[in-house]
């Protein structure tokens, strides 16, 4: 890392690469892009499918775990109810 770099620098580093693209794709991207460059649309598209991806497997993940809990905190819950009164109307 260069000497005084701060994390916000480090962030905004970049690395350059090369994709291939049929046509169709390229001219898909200018028509929907026509407001900044491939570069950016390219990344500000990978970025949104990325926090998608990571938030999906997050749901995933938290939702295999109420499964691998789910009886025991059904019952629980069931418990629980037990001790509760409706007011009488």
């Amino acid at each position: 890392m260069r000497p005084g770099a701060t994390p916000e620098y480090i962030r905004r580093m970049k690395g350059k690469t090369s994709i291939t693209l049929s046509k169709e794709v390229l001219a898909a991207l200018d028509a929907a892009g026509a407001t900044t460059s491939r570069s950016a649309f390219v990344e500000r598209v990978l970025r949104q499918y990325f926090k998608r991806r990571a938030r999906r497997q997050t749901g995933e993940r938290d939702r295999a775990q109420l499964d691998r809990h789910a009886r025991k905190l059904n019952r629980e819950m069931a418990d629980v109810l037990t001790y509760q009164r409706w007011p009488k109307g």
